[in-house]
């Protein structure tokens, strides 16, 4: 009698590549959807407020920073035009996007484990799912802004079809982060203190309360190696027509977005298959 039979089908993994996964995530879109639509649901389950929260938060961000740079330091917005609280305003208004993206997409894996341990799905989705309900609260805080440049008289520009390029450059810098955070999260759950911390220092070190021009020289270094310059001073000169100190810092948001962007991807990538063990 001959041996064991040849095996009629042969399962192999797929090879991973280093670029973006686009054909799993289309695959798998409707659950990319149904994950976007919880994630909005149970953000503000059982508040007293709701989806208030979504204004309140950057308002009263705004009024501090109002109140210390503005009436107390007396820092420049670089347009006479525009008062510090509109000015400050905008600045949170794409840092949240950068920055929640950023914290929820590096704890997507762990605060989804029982999903991650028993079922296969393309892991890239659930710290993708993360964008639509962070771009919901954006355009609620959109129209924030807009009932603020009516009240203060602040007439829209041309530059304000740049705005998509800069909400797009934060986006991709917020998931190439997210995405290497989420990937390291499931081995070190250190991640999860040290991204909070982390997003501190970036907030203070970044021109979120106050323009770039007013960095005093010896610190124009930091400037030059922070792609948040770019896009917060992008973005307000796109929404308030604030003057531009440096376009070269733009630049360099861009390509240090895409950049992390794909290093992010082929991270996450490439840590993929163990999650389910790990996690």
């Amino acid at each position: 009698m001959s041996g064991a039979a040849t095996p009629h089908l042969i399962i192999k993994p797929l090879r991973r590549v280093a670029t973006f996964p686009w054909r799993e995530v289309l695959e798998y879109r409707d659950l990319l959807r149904i994950l976007a639509q919880r994630d909005v649901r149970l953000r503000y389950r059982q508040t007293a407020v709701g989806v208030a929260w979504v204004v309140l938060q950057p308002l009263i961000g705004a009024g501090l920073f109002s109140f210390v740079f503005g009436a107390i330091a007396k820092l420049p917005t670089g347009d006479s035009r525009v008062p510090y609280f509109v000015f400050s305003f905008a600045g949170l208004l794409i840092w949240n996007v950068f920055i929640q993206i950023f914290q929820k997409a590096s704890d997507s894996l762990v605060g989804n484990s029982g999903l991650v341990s028993k079922i296969y799905f393309p892991r890239m989705v659930l710290p993708l799912s993360t964008v639509r309900g962070v771009m919901l609260d954006f355009f609620v805080g959109a129209a924030v802004m807009v009932l603020l440049m009516a009240l203060y008289g602040i007439a829209p520009t041309l530059s304000l079809l740049f705005l998509p390029v800069a909400l797009l450059i934060a986006i991709l810098l917020a998931l190439g982060l997210g995405l290497w955070a989420a990937a390291l999260n499931v081995s070190y759950r250190d991640v999860r203190y040290v991204v909070p911390v982390f997003s501190q220092f970036l907030m203070w070190g970044s021109p979120v309360a106050y323009a770039a021009s007013t960095i005093p020289q010896s610190a124009q270094w930091f400037v030059s190696i922070n792609p948040m310059v770019g896009i917060l001073e992008s973005f307000r000169w796109a929404v308030l027509g604030t003057p531009m100190a440096n376009w070269s810092s733009v630049v360099l948001s861009a390509v240090v977005a895409v950049a992390m962007f794909m290093l992010g991807s082929a991270i996450f990538q490439r840590a993929e298959r163990r999650f389910a063990d790990v996690i």
